[in-house]
């Protein structure tokens, strides 16, 4: 893969991301790796299903680097994430920031999530023992209990 940012139904692969970044003039690669956790305010997860609108969320990947890159010169990042149905444990999403000094490699990799829950059209399903419940955007502001927004709310 060639693309620094990238939706996928398949695992990450957090060495990809790490691979994208490399680059002689970085001091420091910072990465964050989110996986999917068994329990969540105290209530044990089965398993997770994510859903994305694939051409915006890439679009909202490539614009989170951007902002980056204008934030801390010099920087250099690369983001996947998945879609589809995660077992406890696996990899969600993986981040990767190069810069030339540690700082602001912790600093952008820490942004870069937070960024990807503000902006980026994917949505969760929580898979419980006892039910199951679509969590809205993954700032869990608005629920979507009911209806998962369609590409056509997405225009």
């Amino acid at each position: 893969m060639t693309e620094k940012f990238w939706i996928t139904n398949e695992p990450v692969q957090v060495s990809d991301c790490i691979e994208k970044v490399i680059r002689p003039e970085a001091g420091a690669i910072s990465t964050f790796i989110g996986i999917a956790r068994e329990f969540t305010y105290g209530k044990r997860t089965l398993f997770l299903e994510y859903d994305a609108y694939i051409p915006m969320a890439t679009k909202q990947l490539m614009r989170i680097g951007e902002e980056i890159k204008s934030t801390w010169p010099g920087a250099e990042v690369s983001i996947a994430h998945r879609i589809g149905r995660l077992d406890i444990s696996d990899v969600a999403v993986a981040i990767a920031v190069s810069t030339p000094h540690r700082d602001e490699a912790f600093k952008a990799s820490r942004y870069a999530i937070e960024r990807i829950k503000e902006i980026v059209p994917i949505w969760k399903k929580e898979h419980w023992e006892d039910g199951t419940k679509w969590i809205g955007d993954q700032k869990e502001n608005v629920s979507y209990e009911k209806k998962i927004p369609q590409e056509e709310d997405m225009s």
